[in-house]
């Protein structure tokens, strides 16, 4: 940190810091699943599934100093959107909010690319760029649902590349991409192989919530650092 961000009592180092929006955004989701399993389905629920990755937006939102903090709102507030809508509407609607925000995060991903070579880096950028929409084609026991579900794949796999290509930590940001591919995977797996099983239920909003939490601390956390 430089003398005149300290004399100045670091105010970028203050925006980093998590504080309570980011607390209370962990308690809302964490709390979430149980709640689904002991309450009935209703407005509060829908409510407080929105809430975990809602509060991120909000955080994010505190701490925004420019495009890229504005972006990484986006990006949750449209994941907020989606928990919502695929409960109070439908998959659809969900997935589409879900997308676009994929498509925006792919945006910040790519503005901020890792300076690495490519012939470094391209594996594992194909591999999920190719991997994760094969996999949500071959789940679902729909064989007509298989098309519209490897659609929204390919932009759930390019997210989780451009997360590994951009300079942005990958012990949060890529991590974060990967566990929400998972999430998604399950999903469609349980309209198919894993129907009737308890994992998909057990593990897809654990591995979504952590996958957002990682995203967004990774990518406030990397803006607010090169403010410094």
């Amino acid at each position: 940190m430089s003398d005149a961000a300290q004399r100045r009592g670091s105010p970028v180092s203050k925006s980093y810091q998590r504080g309570p929006l980011f607390i209370a955004a962990l308690v809302a989701g964490t709390t979430y699943l149980p709640a689904d399993w002991l309450l009935p389905h209703g407005p509060l629920l829908v409510a407080w599934k929105g809430a975990g990755v809602g509060l991120l937006a909000l955080w994010a939102a505190s701490r925004a100093r420019g495009l890229d903090g504005w972006w990484i709102t986006a990006v949750m507030a449209l994941g907020a959107l989606g928990d919502v809508l695929i409960d109070a509407v439908g998959l659809t609607a969900g997935a589409l909010a879900f997308l676009t925000g994929h498509v925006l995060a792919i945006i910040l991903y790519l503005r901020h690319r890792r300076d690495e070579p490519w012939a470094k880096a391209a594996p594992i950028a194909l591999g999920r760029l190719i991997i994760i929409p094969v996999l949500a084609f071959q789940f679902p026991a729909d064989r007509a649902a298989a098309a519209g579900i490897a659609l929204y794949a390919v932009g759930l796999g390019a997210m989780a590349a451009s997360a590994w290509l951009s300079s942005f930590p990958r012990s949060l940001v890529s991590k974060g991409a990967l566990l929400f591919a998972v999430s998604d995977l399950l999903i469609f797996a349980r309209l198919g192989p894993l129907a009737g099983s308890w994992l998909p239920t057990l593990l897809i909003w654990p591995l979504y919530f952590a996958g957002q939490v990682l995203i967004a601390d990774g990518v406030v956390g990397a803006i607010a650092k090169k403010r410094l």
